[in-house]
């Protein structure tokens, strides 16, 4: 979790291209002044199971859309609707926001109060959010939630979680100070896979090769291609966010000290647009999959409409 600063918005919509930079591959990182407030680990007790609803009449989960994205204090996990690219969704340290409009305007949705710091969807069309005290699902597109208590995590402060494209009864959870562990049964158990990856992982995604991306705030990138049994190192880089393109899956998105970008499935990475403040939720449009969005730490959504070569803040 990082805690964004203020800064001033660009005046216009403008391209923010920089140079490409590539990221040296070494075996370890090192910490990133822009993360220092985000590697804080919170032990937290979980809560009894409890339906989690948007009702029309809760003034906490529902407010009129403003411009420009939500003030919260942090900003970490990005959803765009599977069949429209102008339709996101945020989840914040205070519950769930949505735009209709590309990003240009957001409203207060659902799970007021919240941390809501992962969303992933499954081919079915479940969606899960996960992150402080929080484990919960949607099958009915975000109107209602349902509190998860799977068997076999140690507690409900995850900070990476993905879904297996493969199969969306496999879920990967990074649990804060422990490690990383997986369920095969829809998440009502898990099983520790490691704890020498996972305890410090923010980001986590699964290829559909079976490859499974852990970014970790202080190591860098870690790949596995057994299941996690053996981790390769990558990037030395502190990761916030990955995200593997829909149509495209060797073409993948990370966030951290900026935008990085891969064609070749998280082996070697170009650095496309560095930003001082850093950025950290990242998503790709599953229905245009050339289109993807990044919530930078200034404040900005920066959207892609060419495979995350260039990226413009969305005015």
């Amino acid at each position: 979790m990082a805690t964004r600063t203020k800064r001033k918005r660009p005046a216009k919509r403008r391209a923010m291209q920089a140079p490409k930079r590539r990221v040296e591959q070494k075996g370890t990182g090192r910490w990133w002044p822009w993360a220092a407030g985000a590697a804080a680990l919170a032990l937290v007790i979980a809560i009894p199971a409890v339906i989690l609803a948007s009702g029309d009449g809760n003034d906490e989960a529902a407010s009129t859309a403003a411009p420009g994205l939500p003030a919260t204090p942090d900003y970490h996990s990005l959803l765009v609707a599977a069949s429209d690219a102008e339709a996101l969704t945020l989840g914040t340290h205070n519950g769930l926001y949505q735009s209709t409009d590309g990003g240009r305007t957001w409203e207060s949705t659902a799970l007021a109060g919240q941390d809501a710091m992962n969303l992933g969807r499954t081919e079915g069309g479940v969606t899960w959010t996960a992150g402080h005290n929080v484990l919960a699902k949607s099958s009915d597109g975000g109107l209602t939630w349902q509190d998860v208590r799977p068997d076999g995590l140690p507690h409900l402060d995850i900070h990476g979680f993905a879904v297996d494209p493969r199969n969306e009864r496999t879920l990967w959870a990074a649990v804060a100070g422990q490690g990383l562990y997986r369920s095969t049964d829809g998440g009502a158990s898990f099983a520790l896979v490691t704890s020498e990856v996972g305890a410090g992982v923010m980001a986590l995604a699964v290829t559909p090769s079976g490859r499974v991306l852990a970014g970790d705030m202080q190591q860098g990138l870690f790949a596995s291609d057994d299941g996690g049994k053996t981790w390769t190192p990558s990037p030395e880089a502190g990761l916030m966010g990955l995200a593997v393109n829909p149509k495209e899956p060797r073409r993948i998105v990370a966030t951290g000290p900026g935008i990085l970008l891969s064609t070749d499935g998280g082996r070697n990475w170009d650095e496309v647009l560095p930003l001082e403040q850093g950025a950290g939720p990242v998503a790709w449009a599953p229905n245009k999959p050339r289109v993807g969005y990044v919530v930078g730490f200034d404040r900005t959504l920066y959207r892609t409409d060419d495979g995350g070569a260039t990226w413009q803040p969305v005015a």
